[in-house]
């Protein structure tokens, strides 16, 4: 067992690693849109024609508008498409929306699990060859202890 192995098994560790603090963003990026998506829905629920909001412009710039009509909500489709749908059809749209997120997080996570499983099995693998090193190094200084140049 060599160094160069457990050279290789800290590589391997260290990519799996930075795999997991990847899926750990996204899973994070996910949870993010599911908290808008959940916010959306309640504003639905709470907001009625006439009602005056704060509408983003991006850049961190908002205009105050009044809602015209509240039954007309244009609900993001994803792929770059949008369509128009009555209150309770836009929640409904909104809640699909979300369970395909909660289907997305749980995949990352089993991602993440399998991952950190295979990590387990490769931290093992190192200390195996660590202990299998050390007692190597033990046997050779035992086998040179006692013989000296008179012998």
């Amino acid at each position: 067992m060599s160094q160069q192995q457990l050279q290789q098994l800290s590589q391997e560790l260290q990519e799996i690693e930075e795999q997991i603090e990847g899926l750990q963003a996204n899973v994070e990026a996910v949870q993010q849109e599911k908290t808008e998506v959940d916010e959306a829905i309640e504003a639905l629920g709470t907001l009625e024609t006439g009602s005056t909001v704060q509408m983003p412009l991006g850049g961190g710039a908002y205009l105050r508008t009044t809602i015209e009509n509240i039954d007309e909500v244009i609900v993001d489709l994803g792929a770059d498409y949008a369509a128009e749908f009555e209150e309770d059809d836009a929640v409904d749209a909104l809640e699909n929306k979300k369970e395909h997120l909660d289907e997305q997080i749980d995949e990352l996570n089993e991602e993440i699990a399998e991952l950190e499983t295979e990590s387990d099995e490769l931290e093992q693998q190192a200390q195996q060859l660590q202990q299998q090193a050390m007692q190597q190094q033990m046997q050779g200084m035992g086998q040179g202890q006692g013989q000296g140049p008179d012998e």
